[in-house]
């Protein structure tokens, strides 16, 4: 059989994602069919999907077959969806265009939006603990992995980094603090993924050490991307109004090195993941694949 190309390859994983996602939405009670709406408006609205992508990838790199993960992969993805709906709040980025649509508190109001957010939150750990998923997985692999998701999505990943975004970090040197700021406020979240894959595909622990590396080298190239992308991208390619950092005087990469040297660093990250995939003893073709993908990418 021919292999895929990588555009291929994405694109089959992303649409296996698509329905898996699409099945694992909880029925929600009429009278606040209102919530089921907005939760189902973000989580369903597209995007990169680079999160869960990335956790089955790196199970598939074993060999194995990652569709016991897609849970997981869910779950993930319901933690990201709410990460960006209360970024997209007034008292946070206040924007107003997401993956090319009206943001999620533009449509249906602040309130909603923020309850859809905890609700997308909450249920990742429902999907989680699910009885369907612990009769395919291990009541201890599942355990480890919400103490993963948990941990780099609260206040020692996502959290921490978004208050330190909010508060610029002045005590700081500008360039610590954007190590801090993008490590943990979008890493955190991408090494998470990646771990998670790591655990459920039983990789030896010496790889799990060099996969982590390589999660959070990806995650600083994917931020300082992004940081780029919003000074020279457009809103057509990017979904979502370019120069928001300029507007909320974020502290980008862009603001504190200039565009060139932003992306010479963000090369360098690659260059740094791409050497803790060949300290693995895995086949790593299709990760390597992905973290082009974050360099390269346009939107």
């Amino acid at each position: 059989m021919e292999k895929l190309s990588f555009t291929d390859y994405y694109k089959e994983k992303v649409a296996q994602f698509e329905n898996s996602l699409a099945a694992t939405f909880p029925e929600i009670p009429q009278p606040v069919a209102i919530l089921e709406e907005s939760m189902r408006y973000s989580l369903l609205a597209g995007g990169k999907r680079l999160r869960p992508v990335l956790l089955i990838t790196t199970i598939e790199c074993t060999g194995k077959n990652a569709d016991f993960a897609l849970p997981l992969a869910c779950a993930v993805e319901y933690i990201h969806t709410y990460s960006l709906i209360h970024d997209d709040l007034p008292c946070m980025d206040d924007d107003d265009l997401r993956r090319g649509q009206l943001t999620n508190h533009i449509k249906y109001g602040e309130n909603i939006a923020l309850l859809a957010g905890d609700a997308l939150l909450t249920h990742c750990f429902a999907l989680m603990s699910s009885p369907t998923l612990l009769e395919q997985t291990s009541a201890t692999t599942i355990l480890k992995s919400i103490h993963i998701l948990s941990k780099n999505a609260g206040v020692f990943g996502m959290v921490s980094g978004q208050v330190a975004d909010i508060q610029r970090q002045e005590a700081l040197a500008p360039q610590d603090a954007l190590s801090f700021i993008h490590t943990h406020k979008t890493g955190a979240l991408i090494t998470a993924a990646i771990q998670i894959g790591a655990l459920l595909a039983d990789i030896n622990e010496a790889g799990f050490a060099q996969l982590t590396g390589f999660g959070t080298e990806i995650g600083k190239c994917f931020q300082i991307q992004d940081d780029i992308l919003d000074v020279t991208g457009s809103q057509e390619r990017l979904g979502k109004s370019p120069g928001t950092d300029q507007k909320n005087q974020t502290l980008t990469y862009p603001q504190v090195f200039g565009l060139e040297k932003s992306k010479q660093l963000a090369n360098l990250c690659y260059e740094n993941a791409l050497n803790h995939l060949e300290k693995t003893q895995l086949d790593t073709v299709r990760l390597r694949e992905l973290a082009n993908f974050v360099l390269k990418r346009d939107h």
